[in-house]
């Protein structure tokens, strides 16, 4: 009987410390994941080309992110690497910007960034063709005066976001909700003549929002015949130099779009800022413990 007592004492022994092993190896190897392995050693990119990709490949290396592969995609991938995420609770970097409907859908941060790879806040610039103003007078004053809150475009991007939404009928809301905004947009002097109107944009969040207003306002409320054209940030510009397009609404500066413009400077009109207080740099969850870019080594 008492050696029956001493087996199982023993026995009990082991299962305890087998159990307690095994619970401490497994907060061990916890612990010793690396910041670039609980990463998963990924920067989810965009479209190849982006502003916001050149700046992020040249923070791989002012940080010595080597071990790092940055991922292109598009910026509805990234979006929905970034939602798998974080319903996950998983570690993950991306190529981000301001205004984008994710900082209103999740909790997110930018990382710091020391260095300034990612410069100073954006402004996305109006950018015409060269002859737009003496050909289409009243298009040309309506571009110019088209100015909004980053905010507002914000929303209209979250109105974009919900599952079957028409970013035509989002700016008819918005037109619809902004009335005194909107008319300030809108020139005195209307056009005898209405013609057909080209805009040309990357088919970012932002930007099919702001598009798809201006389409709507020079449609519903002055009388132009308005099409869209998406494309890739080099071709937006070398179509818009060519006169193949007439304007955008889509120019980031000075950074993510400024060796575009440079290139194609002497073909092109800028208005100036329609949306102010952008930005871009690499964005994570807030859980995520880091909060600098240098910390990702």
């Amino acid at each position: 009987m008492r050696k029956n007592w001493s087996v199982a004492l023993i026995l009990v022994l082991a299962l305890s410390l087998l159990v307690t092993g095994c619970t401490q190896n497994e907060k061990s190897q916890g612990e010793e994941q690396s910041v670039v392995e609980r990463f998963n050693g990924k920067i989810i990119g965009i479209e190849p080309g982006a502003g916001v990709m050149l700046a992020a490949e040249n923070a791989i290396e002012t940080y010595g992110l080597t071990e790092y592969t940055l991922v292109e995609g598009s910026s509805a991938t990234m979006a929905a690497a970034l939602g798998d995420a974080i319903r996950n609770e998983e570690w993950i970097a991306v190529t981000g910007w301001t205004p984008h409907w994710m900082f209103a859908r999740w909790d997110l941060k930018y990382l710091e960034d020391p260095e300034g790879v990612f410069g100073e806040a954006e402004e996305i610039h109006t950018l015409t063709r060269v002859g737009l103003k003496e050909d289409m007078p009243e298009v040309y004053a309506f571009l110019d005066n088209f100015q909004w809150p980053l905010e507002k475009m914000q929303e209209v991007m979250v109105w974009n976001s919900e599952e079957g939404a028409d970013p035509y009928q989002s700016a008819l809301r918005f037109i619809e909700e902004n009335e005194e905004l909107v008319n300030s947009w809108i020139p005195e002097e209307a056009a005898a003549e209405k013609g057909k109107v080209r805009i040309i944009y990357v088919e970012w969040d932002s930007e099919i929002a702001s598009s798809h207003v201006v389409q709507a306002v020079l449609q519903e409320k002055m009388g132009y015949n308005v099409e869209l054209m998406a494309v890739d940030a080099g071709p937006m510009y070398q179509g818009l130099a060519a006169g193949d397009a007439d304007a955008t609404v889509a120019s980031w500066l000075p950074a993510t779009h400024g060796h575009y413009l440079k290139q194609f400077q002497d073909k092109l009109v800028d208005l100036g800022p329609s949306v102010e207080g952008a930005a871009i740099g690499l964005v994570v969850p807030s859980y995520v413990t880091i909060d600098s870019i240098a910390d990702m080594q």
